[in-house]
């Protein structure tokens, strides 16, 4: 029953059942009147904060915002906008609800707003200053400078990315790009010997070895192996993965 400011469902709701069983006796002793009025007291507590609770849920609307009533009043008086920043900063403040009208509240969030746009703009006016510059005047050619050395800025950059996006497959063979020999591998030899550490003529020359010795074996004529001494296990290895991956050499030599 809104209009009586009753609900289903009161706050603290068995209240009570902390006076419904007392009655006054003409034989009660001291003690139990005072245990008596202790109840009566905290009953009185509790009902003091029901009405409290009424009170803020009146004053901030609680009631029609949850029913959805109160819609087409925000449509008849639209207020300024509210940022996701300030949607953010007023539920933080929510606890203060509880010790302020809405009125109050209001006003001091505008007030915060408020304050918030003088800082920025005392922020401006100090940057103003440092800059040399005194009078509003020019601060509307000082902004348009700054705008065009921002935008060059940026597309200094921007045209240094795709610089280096361009550049970048160069940039991963520099440390083998100018050795002999670079020109003849194809792009996944260049790889493989950019992540071995290994120069193109050396590779070169393993790889002529291990596919002579590979054919030598598939006509039956005996080989022996005359690897270089640099070449160890690991990179046997993989360049012999990599030969026969590539079809070179068959598995069964690998």
């Amino acid at each position: 029953m809104p209009l009586r400011d009753d609900y289903e469902i009161e706050y603290d709701q068995d209240a009570e059942t902390l006076i419904s069983g007392l009655s006054v006796n003409y034989d009660d002793d001291d003690v139990e009147i005072e245990l008596k009025r202790a109840h009566v007291d905290m009953y009185v507590r509790k009902l003091k904060e029901r009405q409290r609770r009424k009170n803020i849920a009146r004053d901030y609307n609680l009631v029609p915002a949850f029913l959805g009533k109160d819609k087409k009043d925000k449509e008849k008086a639209p207020k300024r906008k509210i940022t996701k920043e300030e949607k953010e900063l007023r539920l933080k403040l929510r606890p203060l609800y509880q010790f302020m009208s809405c009125k109050e509240f209001e006003d001091f969030f505008e007030n915060m707003h408020k304050e918030r746009i003088l800082r920025a703009k005392i922020r401006e006016l100090q940057r103003y200053r440092r800059n040399g510059i005194t009078k509003m005047e020019e601060s509307a050619e000082y902004e348009a400078a700054r705008h065009k050395r921002e935008k060059r800025k940026e597309n200094k950059n921007i045209a240094s990315s795709k610089r280096g996006k361009e550049d970048g497959k160069e940039g991963e063979f520099a440390a083998i790009e100018n050795l002999p020999g670079f020109e003849l591998l194809s792009d996944r030899e260049k790889v493989l010997c950019s992540s071995l550490n290994l120069s193109p003529a050396r590779y070169v020359t393993v790889k002529t070895i291990i596919i002579k010795d590979h054919l030598q074996k598939r006509q039956g004529i005996p080989s022996k192996s005359r690897l270089p001494s640099y070449l160890d296990k690991v990179l046997k290895k993989r360049i012999l993965n990599f030969l026969t991956e590539s079809g070179w050499i068959s598995r069964d030599a690998s």
